[in-house]
């Protein structure tokens, strides 16, 4: 009758047993973790822990930096005068054969002179025979004293005829015929204006008054 083979149970139980002592590791540090013993054995193991603020020491005044070193600047570049010093050697001879011509350029025509401008026809102021001249008054003083002469005045006439102004240009010899002369002519001379052209323009003219006795 054949026999089963025998086991060998402690092998089994050698097994059982670490498995035992693993899982109740395991419980253990379950409960120790759950019931707050794991705190109070680390506050044994390392002691307590005390937290401080440290305070920032200050910070002292750091010196400005200095200040970046002055570039000059250089002056401007001025280029040299340039000279220009040419010496002209003396030509040397040539054998090349000048053309020649004696054909005369033509001279430009030339060149029409302005026409010129055509002369001004100019009549002097004069009597108007429709209007005779007046005699001045013989000054009575003269006519005693005998004073007598020819007086020479310088009329202005305007473009109507009147006179503008009178002066004495040559002298009888006595103020009191010139200025009687004068003073007639301003008050009463009518006479014809001058011309240019043919129209009446103002101008001067010459007139002679001759005071002579009678008597």
């Amino acid at each position: 009758m054949p026999y089963a083979p025998a086991t060998d149970t402690s092998f089994f139980t050698r097994r059982g047993l670490v498995l035992a002592v693993i899982v109740g590791l395991h419980v253990g540090m379950f409960w120790l973790l759950n019931s707050g013993l794991s705190h109070q054995i680390i506050d044994v193991v390392l002691g307590p822990i005390e937290t401080r603020m440290i305070e920032e020491a200050p910070k002292q005044d750091e010196p400005p930096p200095p200040p970046p070193p002055k570039i000059e600047t250089p002056p401007p570049f001025v280029p040299p005068p340039e000279i220009d010093i040419s010496i002209t050697p003396d030509a040397p001879p040539t054998n090349a054969i000048q053309q020649t011509t004696n054909v005369r350029p033509t001279a430009p025509p030339p060149v029409a002179a302005p026409p010129a401008p055509a002369p001004v026809q100019r009549t002097a102021p004069k009597s108007d025979t429709r209007r005779p001249l007046t005699q001045p008054e013989y000054p009575p003083s003269s006519r005693r004293a005998g004073e007598a002469g020819t007086v020479i005045l310088e009329v202005y006439v305007l473009e109507n005829g009147r006179v503008g102004e009178a002066k004495v240009k040559q002298s009888s010899g006595f103020p009191r015929l010139d200025e009687a002369a004068v003073r007639e002519v301003k008050r009463s001379w009518r006479l014809v204006p001058g011309t240019e052209n043919g129209k009446p323009v103002p101008m001067w003219g010459q007139f002679a008054v001759t005071f002579k006795l009678t008597d």
